[in-house]
């Protein structure tokens, strides 16, 4: 079976999909909605399939455009009418920041605030609402807003609607994986949305983590261990407890199935036959980049600007904290890959006699990236951690998924090697939030930004790889 005929199956009728279109970008426009519902991956998965299914771009367009007005208008109406309850209902009622923020940028930009703060993420939900609060002409909102979907709907539909239109051209796929590929497109789309919502639920103002100290504090044992004093700022780090629990259980059953598969997985012949086959101009030589920014000499030059920065401003904590990971990691991807003894699919002579489980890079990259953004986020509001995360995993995925593109791993490796990397994050999370710190806050981040980047194309360039 082709993939147009596997998509044609699976994927919803046209016009269930320009339904879809419609509400995601209600939902991305409507008050407060917006900020919790990861609305660029969930359009650019629609719009593709759209694109794949050759709709006709007009309608898709035109019902991105309408749901966009919908959701501004729906916002601008409930301010309107209800300016004083909004603020009394939930989430607000926990987040009044939120309406402040939004507050501050209406002030500034005044009636062209509903046009620009369209295109600005932290702001889009709340901006009608806030315009509605405090009764701008319905006539001026009216025109701001149909101005701003016109141009928004393209900006946010046609990146997928092209993607779709292209990308078998750009592939030349191996019989078989058709499906598998719509699967695991699936399955990214799904766990972005649950990682969107169990994050804001775990957080401080989060219903589940509110549920559990609710129930903690009925029980005097439980009790004294949720208010202990000792965890930073008062708030237990739920998030990195469970982070650790379910990236330790995940490792744990991987490697136990690993060792006892005594060689690689059906589904890692799978893919590493895909790949093989995988006929992309200049993806191999963007693998073998990537491998080389992401081996041991890679690493130390990202990091080396931010280390002597630490130690130069004495956040010598920071400083050992994230030494400590990166530690960790090489230590226990050396001892894993000795002590389980897989063979790499491929390996090359600068890899001779280096072992495949788990993948070092992988590992290295989600420790890396993971920490810098942990470390980033925590001097951010809450509201605003989201796209830092979401920044980590674009730059490590790459990292990993470079090791299927030249052949060296398995992709149950780059599975455990991440797994390994998440437990090493989440350790050393929690040993930092054991103990207030002072704020790492301002840090010249664009200056040592560039300094990596120039240390790494110096390693790229002079150095081979390891």
């Amino acid at each position: 079976m082709s993939l147009t005929e596997t998509l044609q199956q699976l994927a919803p009728s046209p016009e269930m999909l320009l339904f879809i279109v419609g509400a995601i970008t209600l939902l991305e426009s409507l008050a407060l909605v917006g900020l919790l519902l990861p609305g660029v991956v969930l359009i650019t998965a629609a719009a593709s399939l759209a694109g794949h299914q050759d709709m006709a771009l007009a309608s898709l367009l035109l019902a991105a455009f309408i749901g966009a007005v919908l959701g501004d208008g729906i916002s601008f109406a409930l301010g309107y009418s209800q300016r004083e309850r909004v603020t009394r209902l939930w989430p607000l009622s926990r987040h009044p920041e939120w309406l402040a923020r939004g507050a501050r940028f209406f002030q500034r930009y005044g009636s062209l605030s509903v046009f620009f703060g369209r295109f600005v993420g932290p702001v889009r939900p709340v901006i009608p609402l806030i315009a509605g609060m405090l009764h701008m002409s319905p006539r001026a909102f009216l025109w701001a807003n149909l101005a701003s979907a016109a141009l928004w709907a393209p900006a946010y539909v046609l990146p997928g609607y092209l993607l779709g239109q292209t990308w078998q051209q750009l592939l030349t796929l191996p019989a078989g994986l058709e499906a598998l590929l719509i699967v695991l497109a699936i399955i990214i789309v799904v766990l972005t949305v649950a990682f969107s919502w169990l994050r804001h639920q775990v957080s401080r103002s989060g219903r589940v983590y509110r549920l559990l100290a609710h129930g903690a504090r009925r029980r005097p044992l439980l009790r004294r261990a949720w208010l202990k004093r000792s965890w930073r700022r008062g708030e237990v780090p739920l998030a990195s407890w469970l982070l650790l629990v379910f990236s330790l259980g995940g490792l744990s059953g991987l490697t136990i199935a690993v060792i006892r598969q005594r060689g690689p997985f059906a589904v890692d012949l799978q893919v590493h036959a895909f790949f093989d086959t995988l006929i992309v101009p200049m993806l191999p030589e963007a693998g073998q980049l990537l491998a080389r920014i992401g081996d041991m000499y890679g690493i130390l030059a990202l990091v080396l600007p931010w280390g002597v920065w630490l130690l130069l401003r004495r956040h010598f904590s920071a400083f050992a904290h994230i030494g400590a990971g990166l530690g960790a990691i090489a230590l226990f991807n050396t001892l894993g890959k000795a002590l389980i003894g897989r063979p790499r699919p491929d390996t090359p002579d600068y890899l001779t006699g280096s072992l495949a489980y788990p993948s070092a890079h992988a590992s290295s990259a989600v420790v890396l990236y993971g920490l810098a953004a942990a470390f980033i986020a925590q001097e951010l509001p809450s509201q605003r951690r989201f796209w830092v995360y979401w920044t980590a995993i674009a730059l490590a995925l790459p990292m990993a998924l470079s090791r299927l593109v030249i052949g060296v791993h398995w992709l149950s490796d780059l599975i455990g090697g991440g797994l390994l990397g998440l437990v090493v994050c989440a350790l050393v999370r929690l040993a930092w939030q054991r103990k207030p710190h002072a704020s790492l806050a301002p840090c010249p981040w664009l200056a040592l930004t560039v300094a990596s980047l120039i240390l790494v194309a110096t390693r790229v360039v002079l150095l081979p790889p390891v």
